[in-house]
């Protein structure tokens, strides 16, 4: 397990990728053939942009060397039309050009290639190059399964509770927003977001009939609740970032008097993130129907994360929180770029004040 750094991958490993040369001129095209396969890389070739075209999607390349001067499509116009396929959105793509004007630098960069590299190259630097791209493009690659994963997780859950439906997300969401008060370094801002995507994923061993449960829940039932920090921890801790984010699953209902659960710790002793998420956690389930009980206005709830602050919530974490949801209306459109916005739709109100329920989040 690592701290979610990409291991380093051996010359061999990157060395098995498959490149796709683009190349007009048949001399060119041969040397670099030889040239790439020597280093243990297979090699499709092109002698034109739309053959080009066609053979990225069939070949599925990790990486395309790309001439500029190619008849008909050239090089950049290949390049745009690969970029506006979904499929090769992270496809490393160089070009080869004897083009040295800053202007076709630009030209190249501006359509989308990764790197531009001037004949005639020096073949170390070429292959260094192309080890770069693959390196960078698999790390990326990798980035987006880890994505898949939180995603499949945080929907199985849902799946589970219904009631919650888009908790997990509404979560991230909040967390993220006041992760950003404290200006978070992007690293601690992807944990917090994961954290809070998954922080009830344990919730899949806890049996249905009790997550669901309209009335009050029994002193073995409740066992089973708190016992969702562990399992979530347990779930989670195969994957290559779970160093970051994993004390947020497992500590989300701490107290910062002590007094919370699994492991009854205190003040800073928890983490930041599960600080964070633990305030919002019970700010969106206040302010969400439960089947056992109905949701409390936004104001209500917001009252209710003052009273907790300096026992249930870190006081200056509560207090930017307040802060930041008070000066929201109730109801707000959704702007451009506002991913907030999808959040804020959610804070409704209710008619009279209820009492927060005792399984909120």
């Amino acid at each position: 397990m690592n701290n979610g750094t990409p291991p380093a991958q051996p010359a061999a490993l990157l060395s098995s990728a498959t490149i796709l040369v683009v190349e007009d001129d048949g001399a060119n095209r041969a040397l670099l053939t030889r040239l790439l396969e020597s280093e243990g890389y297979r090699v499709h070739t092109a002698a034109d942009g739309e053959a080009g075209l066609r053979a990225a999607t069939t070949y599925r390349p990790d990486l395309v060397l790309l001439d500029v001067g190619l008849p008909g499509l050239d090089g950049y116009e290949l390049t745009r039309r690969l970029r506006l396929d979904p499929r090769h959105a992270t496809l490393p793509i160089l070009l080869l050009t004897g083009r040295t004007a800053l202007s076709d630098v630009v030209t190249g960069l501006d359509v989308g290639a990764d790197d531009f590299i001037t004949k005639p190259f020096a073949q170390p630097e070429l292959i260094a190059r192309i080890r770069s791209a693959i390196r960078l493009r698999r790390a990326l690659v990798g980035m987006e399964a880890a994505h898949a994963v939180v995603t499949a997780l945080a929907n199985a859950v849902e799946a589970k509770d219904a009631p919650t439906e888009r908790h997990c997300e509404r979560l991230a969401l909040l967390a993220a927003r006041l992760g950003q008060r404290l200006d978070l370094s992007p690293a601690e801002l992807d944990a917090v977001t994961y954290g809070a995507l998954l922080h009830d994923v344990g919730k899949i061993g806890v049996p249905d009939r009790v997550l669901t449960k309209a009335g009050p829940l029994s002193d073995e039932e409740w066992a089973l609740v708190r016992r969702h920090p562990d399992i979530g921890e347990r779930i989670c801790a195969p994957l290559e970032s779970f160093a970051a984010f994993g004390p947020i699953i497992r500590h989300h209902h701490e107290r910062w008097d002590g007094t919370g659960y699994p492991d009854g710790i205190r003040g800073e002793a928890t983490s930041v993130g599960a600080r964070i998420v633990g305030i919002v956690d019970a700010f969106d389930a206040m302010t969400h129907d439960r089947p056992y009980r109905r949701a409390l206005t936004t104001e209500q709830a917001l009252e209710e994360l003052r009273h907790g602050a300096g026992r249930q919530f870190d006081p200056e974490l509560a207090r930017l929180f307040v802060d930041e949801i008070a000066g929201l209306p109730s109801r707000l459109p959704d702007p451009p770029g506002d991913s907030f916005a999808l959040v804020a739709r959610h804070l409704r109100s209710a008619d009279t004040a209820h009492p927060v329920g005792a399984r909120d989040g």
